[in-house]
């Protein structure tokens, strides 16, 4: 995987996550990225962008938690990441 600049995130409760965008797509009108914080690159987060009710603007990515849908993710990017094995956990 290559890195490229990190991005910085805010949660929801104004504290700010920094990660390294590996790679992203789009599924059924929802955009995902595969994200790392570290420079092993051994631990990767799936976020899923949803949008704020405030603003249809603002995008707001969220942890993918459902168990079906982060082994489905998983799979198409371990499909576009050919040379990586990705397991959710």
């Amino acid at each position: 995987m290559s890195k490229q600049e990190k991005v910085v995130f805010t949660s929801a409760d104004g504290d700010t996550l920094e990660f390294y965008i590996v790679e992203q797509t789009r599924i059924n009108n929802i955009n995902y990225i595969l994200a790392t914080d570290a420079d092993d690159e051994e631990t990767a987060y799936i976020l899923k962008e949803t949008f704020s009710d405030a603003a249809k603007e603002e995008s707001v990515f969220e942890f993918v938690e459902d168990d079906t849908e982060l082994e489905a993710i998983s799979k198409v990017f371990g499909e576009l990441l050919e040379d990586v094995d990705i397991e959710p956990m």
